[in-house]
């Protein structure tokens, strides 16, 4: 390990990111047997059950700052809800036991089961509200995009970065009536664009992954699944921004209530995530980044990836147990 956490030491790191894979694993595999039943909420709840006890078995003092909603809207995992057998580390998690309620319920590619773990502190208690996004992977110069410019600025900057021509930029956009201006200014400029109906953490993520054929993610969707992208994204390198959305008056009191009181700041990467970060998904449907679970012969499958800030590894783990 090339760092190490603030108050955390190498071997306590080591040990919970060793540990990290069995959380989403167990959310994955309870969600899978609901997939193309059409059930949102019973895919959701078995998910959050599921991570819910397998958080509950680790070593740490565990505090939920992105989580199901606050405790009147979720009784498990809420925002604030503390997890863990109380000894070990204190830990903030930031998490979606099921990102992709929709593509689960239809059977649908890029289901996921997500987690971020972070020394406490680490991680921006982001409010339930949109954000607006935007993301590039590692490796190009400070200030190539921001998310203050314009969709064509920014397609025609990340373009002279590469070496290309704006129409061999590729921009990955949640495909929303909202978007629909954001999609033609693109469009116009002879970029591609890619269009998902859910799943942005996969969609910013996809930004560091050359596979992909994805250079650059714009557009609005959680503030929660903002900061679990860029728990990612700390990981592995790249670039993001966000800025919270607020459409009336309650969700600026929802803000305020976790610590926000600059409605308008464009957050960096650094400020979503300050400290050291895991970064854990596991697939419940087959996608781009992740094969689904399979069960086959008594036995269930999964497909995983743990990021370490820490040592900048990216592990992917296949695993198999008795169904």
């Amino acid at each position: 390990m090339t760092a190490s956490a603030k108050g955390l030491d190498a071997a306590t790191w080591a040990a919970l990111v060793a540990q990290a894979a069995e959380v989403t694993e167990r959310a994955a595999i309870a969600a899978h047997h609901l997939t193309g039943r059409g059930d949102e909420k019973a895919a959701d709840q078995v998910a959050v059950d599921a991570m819910r006890t397998a958080l509950n078995a680790l070593d740490i003092q565990g505090r939920i700052v992105i989580g199901e909603g606050e405790r009147d809207e979720a009784p498990m995992l809420f925002i604030g809800e503390e997890v863990g057998t109380g000894k070990g580390p204190a830990i903030d998690i930031a998490l979606d036991p099921l990102e992709g309620t929709t593509l689960t319920a239809k059977a649908m590619a890029n289901a996921l089961a997500v987690v971020a773990f972070a020394p406490r502190g680490g991680l921006l208690h982001a409010p339930d509200t949109y954000m607006d996004k935007i993301a590039i992977g590692p490796g190009y110069p400070a200030g190539t995009v921001d998310l203050d410019n314009s969709p064509e600025d920014n397609v025609r900057a990340l373009a002279k970065a590469k070496g290309v021509s704006p129409e061999d930029i590729t921009v990955c956009v949640m495909d929303r009536p909202r978007h629909a201006e954001l999609i033609a200014a693109l469009r116009s400029v002879g970029a591609k664009v890619l269009l998902i109906t859910d799943g942005d953490v996969a969609g910013v993520i996809h930004t560091a992954e050359p596979e992909t054929g994805i250079d650059l993610y714009l557009g609005s969707g959680g503030a929660p699944e903002g900061v679990l992208a860029a728990a990612a994204l700390k990981c592995v390198g790249g670039f993001f921004q966000g800025r919270l959305i607020f459409r009336n008056d309650d969700e600026r009191e929802r803000a305020r209530r976790t610590g926000v009181t600059d409605f308008e700041r464009k957050y960096a990467l650094d400020e979503l995530v300050s400290d050291q970060a895991i970064f854990v998904a596991t697939g419940v449907t087959k996608g781009a980044m992740l094969d689904g679970v399979r069960v086959s012969g008594g036995q269930v499958s999964t497909h995983t990836v743990v990021m370490d800030s820490a040592s900048k590894t990216v592990r992917r783990i296949h695993t198999v147990r008795p169904a």
